[in-house]
């Protein structure tokens, strides 16, 4: 069976909080055919992981890479990648995701009120203004 994994499927899966949801979490995500992983998915896993577990960015860049990683799994690659990149430099995953997927929707530019959104992503070559 395909199945798309919920940010709390995935979560219980990798934080281990609860034995009895992490254990069926685990066997669901092993043993399925394919497990999609949405971007939205992985956006709130991210802001679960900073905000509920306090995890530093790295372990969290790290947890998604072995999500997607999987032989199993299907994901928005570049999309993924784009929002990896934004959380190794320190930002935000869904910053990142958000702004690939406005490029790749033909979008000229990524704007924000957020200013550093907008810096991180000027470093790396995209297109990105703040509002002010």
């Amino acid at each position: 069976m395909k199945i798309t994994a919920d940010a709390n499927v995935l979560l219980r899966a990798v934080v281990e909080d609860d034995p009895a949801q992490a254990r069926l979490a685990q066997a669901e995500l092993t043993g399925a055919e394919a497990v999609v992983l949405t971007v939205p998915a992985l956006c709130e896993f991210v802001w679960v992981m900073r905000q509920g577990y306090k995890c530093p960015r790295g372990e969290i860049a790290a947890a998604i890479r072995r999500l997607i990683e999987g032989d199993t799994a299907l994901a928005d690659r570049a999309a993924v990648e784009a929002g990896l990149a934004q959380l190794d430099a320190g930002g935000d995953f869904a910053d990142g995701a958000i702004a690939y997927e406005g490029v790749w929707m033909g979008s000229d530019e990524f704007v924000s009120f957020d200013r550093r959104a907008v810096v991180r992503l000027q470093s790396q070559g995209i297109a990105a203004r703040r509002l002010v």
